[in-house]
């Protein structure tokens, strides 16, 4: 009785952005809990797609396409975007084009499909404007007005209005940076920074927040139960901040940034999800990235090995070359 209860209140889920690193994984999880779940994304999901999953290779800017693999779905996984740091973020045209008008129209496929809930992947970019927050929760600190995360900056209503008069409800989660085994992104630019860079910028007491992808997959499937009548749909309408719910110094991996500090408390969460992390250590993550990539490059040839420092090397003699000639 209590498993049937249990599916009841998600049996047909969708995750966009499901052939990335964290939206593969929460479909992985979502499939071993017994959901039927549809991955979608512009790209395959890094592994194989497990039994219970179907993946479509489809871009959410595309509407009728979006429209067609929404049939008969309980509630949309929106983790989706572009842009969001690194040097995507300069391509704005792109950025706006994902992050706006893909982001409209997934919660206009959840209204016309009759959808009833709809989790949404922030991310703490949106509160963060390079000025030192400390321990600050959600109703302490305002958005940022930047077009390049203004998607993000979406602020879901209570309930919206479907077809056939149903309700859609919504909310919001924003993860710090996310870490966990084969993540590539933050892993790699840690090794590489840490390697190349002896400079340090900012206050070297700087802390942040990290979240272990399997975290952020717990966050996002009880946020999914608590938008439902057996929840009482007590995240309605509501923002989480999501992390392992402690902060680590930030020179200690990020070196040649300008950092200052922001750590987010996720009290909110715990009290209303019922989030409770499990202890994750990111200096373990690090060293088992490090581990596989020296036996993956083991092989490789000196230049291809060195490359990244090579091009900083040239870089700055370009710089220096820039300095002289315009002196003379």
């Amino acid at each position: 009785m209590i498993r049937f209860r249990r599916t009841l209140l998600l049996l047909h889920v969708l995750v966009t952005g499901g052939g990335g690193y964290f939206g593969s994984r929460l479909g992985r999880k979502l499939v071993s809990q017994g959901m039927s779940v549809i991955l979608v994304d512009v790209n395959k999901p890094p592994c194989d797609i497990p039994d219970g999953a179907v993946y479509y290779q489809s871009d959410i800017r595309d509407y009728s396409s979006l429209y067609k693999v929404c049939e008969g779905v309980d509630c949309i996984f929106h983790t989706a975007s572009y842009g969001m740091s690194g040097p995507e973020q300069l391509r704005r045209e792109q950025v706006e084009s994902v992050n706006i008008d893909g982001t409209n129209n997934v919660i206009n496929a959840c209204k016309e499909r009759s959808i009833p809930r709809l989790v949404y992947t922030s991310t703490i970019n949106v509160v963060f404007t390079g000025e030192p927050i400390e321990e600050r929760d959600e109703t302490s600190v305002p958005h940022v007005g930047c077009a390049k995360t203004y998607s993000k900056c979406v602020s879901f209503s209570e309930m919206l209005s479907c077809e056939g008069g149903g309700l859609l409800r919504t909310c919001s989660l924003r993860p710090s940076g996310i870490y966990g085994p084969d993540e590539r992104r933050h892993l790699h630019r840690v090794n590489v920074e840490r390697r190349l860079f002896i400079f340090r910028f900012g206050d070297p007491r700087a802390r942040m927040n990290w979240v272990h992808v399997d975290n952020l997959v717990l966050a996002h499937t009880l946020a999914a139960r608590a938008l439902t009548p057996h929840r009482s749909y007590v995240s309605s309408g509501q923002v989480y901040f999501i992390n392992d719910g402690v902060s680590v110094n930030l020179f200690e991996w990020l070196t040649p940034s300008i950092t200052v500090s922001h750590t987010f408390k996720i009290d909110k969460a715990r009290r209303e999800l019922g989030y409770c992390p499990k202890p994750y250590n990111l200096v373990d993550c690090v060293e088992q990235y490090l581990k596989t990539r020296q036996h993956r490059t083991s092989g490789l040839p000196f230049n291809l090995l060195h490359r990244p420092l090579i091009l900083l090397l040239l870089s700055g003699l370009s710089l220096l070359l820039l300095i002289l000639f315009s002196q003379n």
